[in-house]
């Protein structure tokens, strides 16, 4: 016990510590939650650069996810969404049949302000220091450009632009891949997988949507469009026969498949209720709003794609840049997004809950297996490495 004669300067900093360690142990207690592996702080004082990476699990190979650049209002904001990205990544890298990982990195900071050439060299520094173990690319606020100034220090990321030996634009993989999901949805609820004939609501034409309704219309679906910007729909109606509704209107379309390509938190209290279709599927990232939207879609009736398996296809294009980029091999694996859904769907079945359920149920199943007999790659001078069971 402390003495009462103690100096006020003296307890203060005693006060402070026990404040520092409740403040680490509260991020030990968040790694525990969802079994976190590793978190980094990574601060920067020339370029004032403050970072967190997370990396969430390695079993089925090294962390991959974007870095993420965001005005969080607090270290607190920041740390979590990281670790609620992380995590994501590695269900969505498990899903897509991908050799990774999943890992985040955010940026505390203002995309619009606070970039900078000495900024990203010195993420990429931290980046290089992990050795192979985080791989990282573009996120929300971050674009392929500001990793050509990491590229410099780090041989670990990937979609950068393709003069400079990246990918490129992933959205025709992601919407080939998404296209082929619809087909799998098809066939779960009208007994085949052709779309000729059914009637789909297309939410949102910019660079997937758009590409996807081109795959549709080929196919023979007859397809109901909207869009925010003017500009993509003026592009989509000068390329296909569509049918242009407004924004707000395109959940009351009478379709067999409801499509959303934009924004996210569309399927909600307010809008399911509206919906007249069977399907849900498209390639729009956290669609449901609470995980009881997807509860409700089931009790419905209505079959739900799961998000981030049926839209994985950009994620699949940049797992393909290792050792070289082959786009044949890219689409070839972004058209098995089918088989993995027609997997969540007998899982569904089999366990008797929603199908966004049963998308983590599948890859928790193959977490442990892989997890049993634990192969990992160990890579070494970016690309190369050998295989070694632990």
């Amino acid at each position: 016990m402390f003495g009462l004669g103690r100096s006020v300067s003296g307890g203060s900093k005693i006060l402070r510590e026990v404040a520092r360690l409740q403040v680490l142990m509260g991020i030990f207690d968040k790694m525990a939650q969802h079994r976190h592996e590793q978190v980094a702080f990574c601060y920067d004082r020339v370029s004032g650069l403050r970072s967190i990476i997370a990396i969430h699990n390695t079993t089925l190979g090294p962390a991959l996810g974007g870095t993420r650049m965001w005005p969080y209002r607090s270290e607190e904001e920041a740390l979590d969404d990281v670790l609620r990205l992380s995590r994501g990544m590695t269900y969505k890298s498990g899903a897509s049949g991908c050799n990774f990982g999943g890992g985040k990195a955010v940026i505390w900071g203002d995309p619009g302000r606070d970039k900078s050439e000495l900024l990203f060299r010195a993420l990429g520094t931290f980046v290089e220091a992990f050795d192979g173990r985080f791989i990282t690319g573009t996120d929300v606020g971050t674009v392929a450009d500001d990793f050509v100034w990491a590229k410099a220090v780090t041989r670990y990321l990937v979609a950068l632009p393709e003069e400079h030996g990246g990918s490129g634009d992933s959205s025709l993989t992601t919407a080939f891949g998404v296209w082929h999901g619809i087909r799998a949805c098809a066939d779960e609820v009208f007994g085949k997988p052709s779309l000729r004939g059914l009637k789909v609501a297309l939410q949102g034409v910019g660079k997937v949507g758009y590409r996807l309704c081109g795959y549709l219309l080929e196919e023979g679906a007859e397809v109901t469009v909207t869009d925010i910007s003017k500009a993509n729909l003026e592009r989509t109606t000068k390329a296909y026969n569509v049918k242009v509704v407004e924004p707000d209107a395109i959940y009351d379309v009478e379709c067999d498949i409801f499509s959303p390509n934009a924004l996210g938190s569309i399927i909600n209290d307010e809008t399911i209720p509206r919906l007249r279709c069977r399907i849900v599927a498209g390639g729009a990232n956290n669609q449901l709003a609470e995980d009881r939207h997807g509860d409700e879609l089931h009790r419905r009736g209505i079959l739900y794609a799961p998000d981030y398996v049926i839209n994985a296809g950009g994620l699949i294009q940049v797992t393909e840049e290792f050792p070289v980029f082959s786009r044949e091999r890219a689409m070839q694996r972004a058209a098995a997004i089918y088989d993995s859904l027609k997997r969540i769907f007998a899982i569904s079945k089999r366990d008797g809950i929603p199908t966004y359920r049963a998308a983590d149920v599948m890859v928790e199943e193959r977490l442990k297996e892989v997890a049993s007999g634990r192969v990992y790659v160990r890579r070494h001078g970016g690309t190369a490495g050998s295989i070694e069971r632990s």
